[in-house]
């Protein structure tokens, strides 16, 4: 099914609204057609003519006011009630479309915002933000002006343009084959036209998604911006792709004024002709000069939807490209996907299996390969290992951000694939490295996507994440207004409010994804003393490089290239030998020093 097709299906939802813009135009031009018949009568009532001699006809008279006069008032006032009226349907036809496009948008940005939250994490990362807000934003647009101008109007062109030719044929056919004698070349133009317009719309919507990507990825980064001195760099950078989209939309502007220039060229020569020809087949007494004026100013009606057809195959072509970049996201099939019969897991003991399970992204190339990990409930499971060597992969499977390969992840015994992903999740609990902060009160924050948590949970769950005390100093307390991206908050301020949002849940599966990573060694035994209390009684996968954590897991589990080359708790390996010791004699043991240093130091200024 083409583009325009289900758009217009979706538009077809509102059927009776979009019957009632058809029946309101078609009345409208109803009305509009008699005004030039309105016209002819009165002047060949005015007009006086006659017979000479050579067979022509001559004006030779005015017909008098006082025997007329009669029928003059009804005529203007049947013109003036016709004008009335048709501005009036032409009033609604504009509000039914517009109200009719502004369905269809909501529609569509609903189902949009709706898919975007259910596809997966497969999607997401290879689509970049700034293109998605063109889309919902930019493309959208384009799609609710085809259903307010496209889908109506070009109907109304159509008929309108149906029923002028031929009442213009009914006047004088000869005439009117002279009139429209260029129109095979304007519907050849428009066709080619419509066909570049469409591809060209494509580019410039796909242009306007990468400038967004731009200025969505300098906002969220102008810290850094700054950071380096680098405002010059963006401004090139967003000026050259402005740029490009400045000349692209001068293009498609172009064509589109090209075909509008061919189109009034073609209504000047159709007019000159009219008043040759008509004039002699007045002057013959082949017509009355009431028709004559009647046909004028029907070709004069008929430029509006010839100009028209112009602007609606425009929209028709950005429709089409919009639509199928939007429909692009709409249909895309998330790899990550509910069974039909899933059920409620209910909550889980938290005895997690990994059984022979491995894992790509889109590649040749395995991110797990054949990872075997048993997990008792409420043991502490640490992983470690280089950048790119499967750790975040496994935890990102827990949840099922993404889905296995081959193999399998059973909780309780229970194949994960079997449960809804929404239980799934409230029994997977996460603490993740970014922390993301929404723009509402500190608890709001704590308390997202938890339906139903009083303010005493909120506090408790604060508490035990130290950083209740923290929260009743600031200014509102717990409704002090978080900035975007949490700026009024420390680094370990928003991680403790990360932990305190993932205990609200109550997860008895929980995953810390190096959340210690990026704080001072004071916050760091901060927010220590609240993992622990989190951590007690869950099974924990923890991502870290601090020694505090790792030396206390049950079990560490050490991946390269996917595959898991060690295992076993701390002294275990260290025993060992081999690459848990390099990492421990490489990263975790100057911790250790530091660690005692700042306890020392700590110790000092206590007795001082």
């Amino acid at each position: 099914m083409s583009i325009l097709s289900r758009i217009t299906l979706i538009a077809w939802q509102h059927r009776t609204r979009l019957l009632l813009a058809y029946l309101t135009f078609f009345v409208a031009i109803f009305f509009s057609l008699a005004i030039p018949w309105i016209f002819k009568i009165a002047i060949d009532d005015l007009v006086v003519t006659t017979a000479a001699a050579d067979g022509t006809n001559q004006i030779t008279a005015v017909a008098d006011f006082g025997e007329v006069r009669g029928a003059l008032l009804w005529l203007a006032g049947a013109l003036l009630v016709f004008s009335i009226l048709r501005g009036l349907f032409d009033f609604a036809r504009t509000y039914l479309s517009d109200s009719l496009s502004q369905l269809v948008a909501y529609n569509l940005r609903n189902q949009m915002y709706d898919k975007l939250q259910h596809l997966s994490f497969a999607f997401h990362d290879k689509e970049h933000t700034g293109n998605i807000f063109s889309k919902v934003t930019s493309d959208l647009e384009a799609i609710r002006r085809f259903v307010m101008m496209g889908m109506v109007r070009s109907v109304e062109v159509v008929v309108r343009v149906a029923a002028i030719a031929g009442i213009l044929f009914f006047l004088d056919w000869k005439l009117t084959l002279i009139s429209l004698v260029f129109v095979p070349f304007l519907v050849a133009r428009s066709s080619i036209v419509m066909i570049k317009m469409r591809v060209m719309w494509l580019h410039v919507q796909e242009i306007m998604g990468q400038l967004v990507t731009i200025l969505q990825e300098n906002l969220s980064g102008i810290h850094v911006v700054k950071a380096f001195a680098a405002e010059e760099h963006e401004k090139k950078k967003y000026n050259a792709k402005a740029q490009e989209l400045r000349e692209d939309y001068f293009k498609n502007e172009r064509l589109q004024g090209t075909n509008s220039a061919w189109v009034t060229l073609y209504f000047t020569l159709a007019l000159g002709l009219i008043m040759w020809y008509g004039g002699w087949q007045v002057i013959n007494g082949n017509m009355t000069a009431g028709e004559l004026t009647a046909f004028v100013l029907f070709m004069n009606q008929l430029t509006f939807p010839i100009r028209m057809s112009a602007f609606v195959i425009a929209t028709f072509s950005r429709a089409a490209s919009s639509g199928r970049r939007l429909f692009d996201v709409l249909d895309a099939r998330s790899p990550v996907e509910e069974r039909p019969d899933a059920r409620d897991m209910g909550r889980a003991l938290g005895h997690v299996r990994f059984e022979n399970v491995s894992f790509s992204y889109d590649s040749d190339t395995p991110a797990l390969k054949n990872v075997d990990i048993d997990i008792p409930p409420g043991s502490m499971v640490a992983l470690l290992g280089a950048p790119g060597s499967g750790k975040s992969t496994i935890v990102n499977l827990l949840p099922r951000f993404y889905s296995v390969t081959s193999g399998r992840i059973t909780i309780d015994g229970n194949d994960i694939e079997e449960f809804t992903l929404a239980s799934l999740r409230h029994n997977v609990g996460i603490v993740q490295q970014e922390v993301y902060l929404f723009s509402a009160t500190v608890r709001n924050n704590i308390a997202y996507g938890v339906v139903g948590s009083t303010d005493e949970d909120v506090i408790e769950a604060a508490k035990v994440a130290q950083l209740d005390a923290q929260i009743l100093g600031l200014t509102n307390g717990y409704d002090t207004w978080v900035g975007e991206r949490g700026v009024t908050l420390s680094g370990g301020q928003k991680q403790r409010l990360s932990i305190a949002r993932t205990i609200l849940i109550n997860p008895p599966v929980l995953i810390l994804d190096d959340s210690t990573s990026s704080v001072d060694v004071e916050t760091e035994r901060q927010i220590h003393r609240a993992m622990t209390a989190v951590m007690k009684g869950r099974t924990t996968f923890v991502i870290a490089h601090r020694l505090s954590t790792v030396r206390e897991a049950d079990i560490i589990l050490v991946l390269k290239d996917g595959e898991i080359v060690e295992r076993g708790n701390h002294n275990e390996l260290i025993n060992k030998g081999g690459i848990y010791q390099d990492i421990y004699e490489l990263q975790l043991r100057p911790q250790e020093e530091v660690l005692l240093d700042a306890t020392i130091s700590g110790d000092d200024g206590g007795n001082s």
